[in-house]
């Protein structure tokens, strides 16, 4: 999956043939060749793999804060982790190339849409347990995670496809200030 990610970062979606990612591999590329379809069976596995490593436990421990798992799990989606040999953003601009190709696969289309509905999920998991132990404002759940996911979306959208380096910081300040404000029981 490494190999697949060096390859794409070098080659893009467009251009990157098998032939690119075993150059890559350090292993012989008839393995990938056993293993994978084809270059969309590969892809299509190295994107379930990239999604995978920015899922967080969704669970919210009785225990935890609720300001505090939603704070991290904001953080998780706009500066994400560092993993492996490459950065976040790095592994996000793969991320958005392989995005603006999934309206021609659908396979592609169907992993974004149950990543897209994970991130949801995850959020509106800690909004839930937030108003239920009257620590957030009684909010619309749905309409809230929606707004959160999509100013999300968005700055890394600005950031990768506009260079706008800036986004995600602004983007996080202005969640802080205008959407979880309305999180806050004295607001309600």
């Amino acid at each position: 999956m490494e190999a697949t990610f060096r390859a794409l970062s070098e080659h893009g979606y467009s251009n990157l043939r098998v032939r690119d990612i075993g150059e890559e591999f350090e292993k012989s590329r008839t393995l990938i060749h056993y293993h994978f379809d084809g270059k969309h069976d590969l892809i299509s596995s190295f994107l379930e793999y990239l999604v995978a490593q920015y899922e967080s436990d969704p669970a919210v421990p009785a225990d935890a804060d609720p300001w505090a798992v939603l704070d991290e799990r904001l953080d998780q989606c706009l500066f994400g982790p560092d993993v492996g040999d490459f950065d976040h953003w790095e592994r996000m601009r793969v991320y958005h190339e392989l995005f603006s190709h999934a309206r021609h696969d659908e396979r592609h289309r169907e992993a974004f849409n149950e990543h897209y509905e994970t991130i949801r999920g995850n959020i509106a998991r800690v909004l839930e347990a937030g108003i239920e132990r009257g620590v957030f404002a009684d909010v619309d759940v749905d309409d809230m995670t929606q707004l959160i996911t999509d100013v999300i979306h968005a700055a890394r959208a600005r950031k990768i496809s506009l260079g706008h380096d800036d986004a995600p910081t602004q983007s996080r300040r202005a969640i802080d200030e205008f959407v979880l404000s309305a999180l806050e029981r004295d607001a309600a």
